[in-house]
C-alpha cells in the first residue's frame, strides 16, 4: 500500500515499483480510509507519506504499528531532519526515506522489507514444524515413496520455505529425487503458473542462453523469428534449473544477473525484460569444491543457497526399501501387462546389504529388468545377484559429493581388534543383516558359501 496525499508522487511510487516488477500494489490519496483499506485487505508492506492533511503519517504509524505489527512500514518523506527520522524509527518505522525518492534506494528497501516479511513466515512455519511434528501437506510429496525419518525432517523444512519466492538449491546425488522434490515445492508454493524443468549439463553458453531467454528476431542466423525462453514459459510458476555445476563461466553470469536484478536479455536484445518466475536449482557435485576450484562463482553460491535442501543417498534410508520394492514391483507389473510376482523372503536382505551408486533410480532400473524377465511363480533372484556382483566386482569411483560426505564403512577405538576376531565381527554382522541366509551374507563378504558355513561351524566348535 502506498499512502500520499499528492497524486504526482502516488503515480511515480507506484510507476517505479512497477517497473521493478513489483506491482501488486493498491494506492491511497486519502489517509482517513488507509485503517479502513487494511481491515477490508491486508497488506505485506506499507510506503507511508508523513505530512498530510486530516490524519498525518505520525498518527497513522502509531495506529498501524499497534493494530498491524506484522506489516512493514517505510516513511517516505521531505522531511529532512535527524529528529524526524529518530522518532519515525522509535515508532517502529521500518525504513526512512527522504523525497525526491531515489529510485534504486527505494526498490532496496522494498526488497529488504519483503526479504524480512518472507523470513519471519518462513521461521514461524519451522517453528509450527516442530511443534506438531507432521506434514501440514502430506500430499505434495505423494509421488515420493519413503518412511525415512530423514526424509520426513526435509519434508517438512520444505513445506517452511516453499512459499517464500527466494532461490532454493537441491543437492544430492544420481538417482535421489531432486526432481520430486523441486516439484513438490512448486506444488506447496501456491504459484499460478507452471513448472518448467531445463538440465544444464552440456549446454554451452549460447544454447543456455537461448534455451532459457529466447532471442529476437535475427539475432543469428536462422533466427527468422521471435521465440521465447523457459523463464518466460515459466511465468508466474517455477522455473527448475538441474545441474548447475556444469554451467559455463559467461552462463553462470548471466544466471547472477537473472537472480540478483530479476531481470534477462533475450539474445539480440539490448532491452532487459522481468523475470517473474521462481528459481529451484539442483546439483549432484559439492559446491564447495567446485568453488575451490574456481570453477564456480562464489556470488552465484550465494544467492542460490538462501534455502539448501540437501537429500540422503538411498544407503542412508535403507528402510525405505521394502515400501519402494512393493511401489516398483507393482508399477513394473502394470507397464509390462503382467501379473504382480510374489517376492522370496531373501530379496530384503540381499537388497538391504548394497550401496546403490545409482540410488533409488537404480533400484527402479533393477527391478523393472527382473520383473522383464520374470515368467511365473516367484521372483528370480538371478537379475538382482548379478547386477549386485557386478557393481561390487566393478572399481567404483566416488563422485565428490559421495566422497567428501561418506562416513569411513569401519571405525575403531583405540585398540584395534585382530585379523581373526575382525573376521569374526564381520560374519557376525553380515548374519545379523541378512537374517541368518548365509547363501546372502557370503555375497556380501565376497565369499562362497561353503567357506561362509566352514567358518560358521567352526565358531559353533568353539562355543
Amino acid at each position: 500500500m502506498i499512502v500520499d496525499d499528492e497524486a504526482s508522487i502516488l503515480l511515480a511510487i507506484d510507476t517505479t515499483l512497477q517497473m521493478a516488477g513489483l506491482n501488486n500494489t493498491v494506492t491511497c490519496q486519502d489517509s482517513r480510509r488507509v485503517m479502513g483499506m487494511l481491515a477490508e485487505s491486508p497488506v505485506e508492506l506499507m510506503l507511508l507519506d508523513l505530512n498530510m492533511p486530516n490524519v498525518d503519517g505520525h498518527r497513522l504509524l502509531g495506529d498501524v504499528r499497534l493494530e498491524y505489527p506484522d506489516v512493514p512500514v517505510i516513511v517516505v518523506t521531505g522531511a529532512v531532519d535527524v529528529e524526524t527520522a529518530v522518532r519515525c524509527i522509535k515508532a517502529g518505522a521500518f525504513e526512512y526515506i527522504v523525497k525526491p525518492v531515489e529510485a534504486d534506494r527505494l526498490i532496496t528497501a522494498v526488497n529488504r522489507a519483503v526479504s524480512y516479511q518472507e523470513l519471519k513466515r518462513e521461521n514461524q512455519s519451522l517453528r509450527r514444524h516442530m511443534l506438531r511434528n507432521d506434514l501440514e501437506k502430506p500430499e505434495a510429496f505423494g509421488s515420493i515413496i519413503t518412511r525415512n525419518r530423514k526424509m520426513i525432517i526435509l519434508f517438512q523444512y520444505v513445506e517452511s520455505v516453499a512459499t517464500t519466492s527466494q532461490p532454493v538449491l537441491v543437492q544430492g546425488e544420481t538417482g535421489v529425487g531432486k526432481e520430486l522434490i523441486a516439484r513438490a515445492i512448486h506444488r506447496l508454493s501456491g504459484l499460478k503458473g507452471g513448472f518448467v524443468a531445463v538440465n544444464a549439463a552440456g549446454l554451452d553458453d549460447t544454447v543456455f542462453s537461448d534455451t532459457l531467454f529466447g532471442h529476437v528476431k535475427g539475432a543469428y542466423t536462422g533466427a527468422d523469428t521471435p521465440r521465447g525462453g523457459l523463464i518466460e514459459q515459466a511465468d508466474g510458476g517455477t522455473l527448475f534449473l538441474d545441474e548447475i555445476g556444469d554451467l559455463t563461466p559467461a552462463s553462470q553470469v548471466k544466471l547472477l544477473r537473472l537472480l540478483q536484478e530479476g531481470e534477462y536479455f533475450p539474445l539480440g536484445s539490448d532491452v532487459s525484460r522481468s523475470a517473474k518466475a521462481r528459481i529451484v536449482a539442483a546439483t549432484n557435485h559439492r559446491l564447495s569444491a567446485l568453488l575451490s576450484q574456481g570453477r564456480f562463482r562464489k556470488d552465484l553460491s550465494y544467492r542460490l543457497q538462501t534455502h539448501r535442501i540437501y537429500i540422503p543417498p538411498l544407503r542412508e534410508r535403507l528402510d525405505d526399501i521394502p515400501q519402494l520394492l512393493v511401489h516398483f514391483l507393482a508399477n513394473a507389473a502394470s507397464r509390462l501387462n503382467k501379473p504382480t510376482p510374489s517376492v522370496p523372503r531373501e530379496l530384503d536382505a540381499l537388497l538391504s546389504n548394497y550401496a546403490y551408486p545409482g540410488n533409488v533410480r537404480e533400484l527402479e532400473s533393477l527391478v523393472f529388468d527382473a520383473v522383464s524377465r520374470h515368467r511365473s511363480g516367484v521372483l528370480s533372484l538371478e537379475t538382482f545377484k548379478l547386477h549386485i556382483s557386478r557393481e561390487q566386482s566393478s572399481p567404483v569411483e566416488l563422485t565428490a559429493s559421495q566422497a567428501g560426505d561418506a562416513d569411513p564403512p569401519i571405525t575403531f577405538s583405540h585398540k584395534l581388534p585382530t585379523i581373526k576376531h575382525a573376521t569374526r565381527i564381520l560374519i557376525e554382522e553380515a548374519m545379523r543383516r541378512t537374517g541368518g541366509n548365509q547363501s546372502s551374507a557370503a555375497k556380501i563378504l565376497g565369499i562362497s558359501q561353503q567357506a561362509l558355513s566352514k567358518r560358521l561351524k567352526k565358531k559353533q566348535r568353539r562355543s
